[in-house]
């Protein structure tokens, strides 16, 4: 493997893991509608372990507003309500036995803004680690030519591929931005 290909290769999983993470941070961010993303990472804290809710049971979604969080063990739901209930995410939350019942409130528009706000300062944090990681490459690929691994016409041919990587990542997060700010308007 060259290095331009090498550089490509982990340009493009650099890449990837920025957009995946992005994705990520927009399923905690609240919506009109309830996603299993909004709770499933909340940590609670259990027989002296932290445990994740997604660990400690099932979540399905109730329409239309409702979260179902299926807890395994009747131990564990006063715990996992308690930390739904400390997250702040506008959740009104009730139980029946071993069920627990999520229910969102909907979204009022000041609230709403601030949410959109959010969500677009999150994409720009990600649009901004998406150009260091392509400087950084740029920076490597000047580095081997410089030092005679590469050709004048491999670095002009990586570089118009390491453009095209970004403009891939940006597209992906462009497109989950819109996603959620059309869910957050609707």
């Amino acid at each position: 493997m060259t290095a331009s290909e090498e550089l490509l290769k982990d340009l493009e999983a650099a890449l990837s893991g920025a957009e995946q993470k992005f994705k990520q941070e927009l399923g905690q961010v609240r919506g009109n509608r309830p996603s299993p993303d909004l709770v499933q990472d909340l940590r609670v804290n259990l027989y002296d372990q932290e445990l994740s809710i997604r660990e400690l049971g099932s979540l399905s979604v109730l329409p239309p507003l409702t979260l179902q969080i299926g807890v395994w063990d009747k131990n564990a739901v006063g715990a996992v309500m308690k930390a739904i209930e400390g997250a702040r995410l506008g959740l009104s939350v009730t139980n029946d036995g071993n069920n627990i019942r999520a229910t969102l409130s909907p979204l009022g528009d000041e609230r709403r803004e601030e949410l959109a706000k959010l969500v677009k300062k999150t994409a720009e944090a990600a649009r901004i680690q998406v150009r260091a990681r392509r400087d950084e490459a740029v920076k490597r690929l000047r580095d081997a030519e410089s030092a005679n691994t590469a050709t004048e016409d491999e670095v002009f041919r990586t570089k118009e591929k390491i453009q095209k990587a970004v403009d891939r990542a940006n597209g992906g997060i462009e497109t989950a931005l819109q996603a959620k700010l059309n869910e957050l308007g609707g």
